[in-house]
């Protein structure tokens, strides 16, 4: 799943190796911190966050698929 939000987050932003994920693991779900580049950060979240909304969205759904819970954290 950390390969998915890297790869998602990675089509949006200019600075593609700014883009860092950490994964944190408990019990039987996933935080996810992402980081990107401050110019980078608007567009990762979206107008309104509707960009990170659908991230979360389809993370979630990656991990219920696996019979697990993430959770997406963007970092400033």
């Amino acid at each position: 799943m950390q390969d998915l939000v890297v790869w998602l987050t990675q089509q949006l932003v200019v600075d593609k190796a700014a883009v860092r994920v950490e994964a944190i693991e408990r019990d039987r779900s996933t935080v996810f911190e992402l980081s990107v580049a401050e110019d980078d950060l608007g567009r990762v979240i979206g107008r309104g966050g509707r960009t990170a909304k659908a991230l979360r969205t389809v993370l979630d759904i990656a991990a219920r698929r696996e019979g697990r819970r993430a959770v997406l954290d963007i970092l400033d």
